[in-house]
């Protein structure tokens, strides 16, 4: 299965997941960066599983990040009408931050699945883009906050690392023993 053939659904969708508002509708340089972090940090993700023939990495990285996406769509819009949903400037919104689940959860694919190499510069990049959005009173921390601690949640429950090991208890009625597993 190729990731190919899913990848314009999910272009599509995460578009019409993110904020209407033009990147540069009177904000500034910054805000404008930020928003091609909030791009660039995932869409590494997925070129480096791309560019390796990582294709179970493809898979995750999509499923990651649909559930990200998902989750994180359907709580703005449940939040929206209380008071968590709007933001500093007065717009709608605001709890979860859509930018920071998606940089986050980019940031911990490369992470998890690619090591500390991939993740380190990865998080740098989140952090500051959550940061970004509270200086320039686009969120809260508790949006951002939220928006990171749940795109890393979803990223560790989808991604595995590239080369993982693991080893599980084995529990049948007539027998109890271990199970290990290598991905190579």
């Amino acid at each position: 299965m190729s990731i190919t053939r899913y990848l314009p659904v999910f272009l599509i969708f995460t578009a019409l997941s993110l904020p209407a508002e033009p990147a540069g509708a009177g904000n500034g340089p910054t805000i404008v960066a930020t928003d091609i972090l909030t791009a660039v940090v995932p869409l590494t993700g997925l070129a480096v599983a791309y560019f390796t023939d990582d294709i179970e990495g493809q898979k995750q990285w999509l499923r990651n990040t649909g559930v990200n996406q998902v989750l994180i769509s359907a709580l703005r819009l449940g939040f929206n009408e209380t008071s968590l949903g709007e933001r500093p400037n007065g717009n709608h919104y605001g709890f979860p931050s859509g930018h920071v689940a998606f940089v986050m959860s980019g940031a911990t694919f490369l992470g998890e699945r690619y090591g500390w190499k991939w993740g380190a510069p990865a998080y740098a990049a989140a952090a500051y883009v959550a940061y970004t959005r509270v200086e320039e009173d686009k969120h809260h921390w508790r949006d951002v906050i939220a928006a990171g601690a749940l795109a890393y949640g979803v990223a560790l429950m989808t991604v595995t690392p590239e080369h993982a090991t693991y080893l599980a208890p084995v529990i049948g009625p007539n027998f109890l023993g271990l199970r290990w597993h290598r991905s190579f």
